[in-house]
């Protein structure tokens, strides 16, 4: 690992236990850098925000994007103090980043009470096999919106 890797991943360390300090959420930072400097930053505001989809990750993506003026991290690289859960690993897969450094692990997180293993056990199950109630319909109705995204001249696709 490269001294640049572990400074910015310091910064993201330090993200989180700033934000865990301020009593923002739980122990999570991220930082995320492009060309050397940092263009976004992020804690975990859970319980602060009351949103549960304000992991560090979600929150440092959204403030680079802004800072980017994009809707993707072309060319950057995400500094997270944990590795990425279930939803942030989502958001950095649409996110597109070149690369995810990380420092503690899922088990790491586990120990500590934040345990994902439940959603990665769900993932791979049929919806109506798991254990979040999910129902379908109006799937023809639903279909005819993408059939006019298809046919949509000025889409930005991504």
């Amino acid at each position: 690992m490269k001294n640049e890797d572990q400074r910015f991943l310091r910064e993201a360390i330090e993200e989180a236990r700033a934000g865990m300090d301020r009593g923002d959420g739980g122990p999570f930072g991220c930082v995320i850098v492009k060309d050397g400097r940092v263009v976004g930053r992020g804690n975990n505001r859970v319980t602060s925000a009351n949103d549960p989809t304000a992991h560090a990750e979600v929150v440092a993506i959204r403030d680079a994007c802004s800072a980017l003026q994009a809707f993707q991290l072309e060319g950057c690289t995400v500094y997270t103090s944990c590795e990425p859960c279930p939803m942030c690993l989502g958001a950095l897969y649409w996110a597109r980043p070149a690369r995810v450094v990380y420092a503690a692990t899922r088990l790491d997180a586990a120990a500590a009470g934040f345990d994902d293993q439940l959603i990665y056990d769900e993932l791979p199950l049929l919806p109506a096999e798991r254990r979040l109630h999910m129902e379908q319909d109006l799937r023809d109705e639903a279909n005819g919106v993408f059939t006019a995204w298809l046919a949509k001249t000025d889409r930005t696709p991504y």
